[in-house]
C-alpha cells in the first residue's frame, strides 16, 4: 500500500457511517413530520370556561384573523396564504369530523404550547384570548343554519 492512501476498508466504514447518518436524519425527520400530536389526558379534560357566546365568538375571531388566519386561511380550511410555506399543513377546522374528535381542552392546549411550525401562544395570548378562539375555531365546523356563524367567505 502507497503511504497517505486510505486502506479499502476504511473507505468502506466511511461509507457506512454516512449512509448510516443520512437515514437516521432522514427517519427522523420523517418521524417528527409524521408524529401524532395528541394532548395529555389532563389537557383532553379541559373544560371551556367561556362560554360561545356571539361576544365571545367575535372576540376569537379578531384574534384569529390576526394570529391564525394567514396559516389555517381565512375558511379555517387550512389553506392559508402562508400554508404552502409550512413544513406541516395547518389543520382543517371545517373538517367536522375530526373537530368532533378533539375535545376544547385538547384545543386550548394545542394554542397554548404550539407545535413546529405552529407557535406557542402561551406568552402571547391570555388565557381567556385562547379560549375565546377556541369558540371561533368551532364555529367552521359548524353545519350551515347551525347557530353561530364563521368568518365571512
Amino acid at each position: 500500500m502507497n503511504p497517505g492512501t486510505t486502506p479499502p476498508s476504511d473507505n468502506l466504514l466511511l461509507k457506512v457511517a454516512v449512509l448510516f447518518v443520512i437515514l437516521a436524519a432522514g427517519g427522523a425527520i420523517f418521524l417528527y413530520v409524521n408524529r401524532d400530536w395528541s394532548a395529555p389526558a389532563a389537557a383532553k379534560n379541559l373544560q371551556n370556561p367561556v362560554p360561545a357566546t356571539d361576544e365571545s365568538i367575535a372576540l376569537g375571531m379578531q384574534i384569529y384573523s390576526t394570529r391564525c388566519q394567514h396559516c389555517h386561511g381565512e375558511r379555517g380550511n387550512g389553506k392559508g396564504e402562508r400554508a404552502g410555506d409550512l413544513s406541516i399543513a395547518p389543520s382543517d377546522f371545517t373538517d367536522a369530523h375530526a373537530m368532533g374528535l378533539v375535545s376544547d381542552g385538547e384545543l386550548f392546549w394545542k394554542i397554548s404550547h404550539g407545535r413546529r411550525p405552529m407557535p406557542s401562544f402561551q406568552d402571547k395570548l391570555s388565557e381567556q384570548e385562547r379560549w375565546q378562539l377556541v369558540d371561533f375555531i368551532r364555529t367552521f365546523a359548524q353545519k350551515p343554519g347551525a347557530g353561530v356563524t364563521p368568518a365571512a367567505n
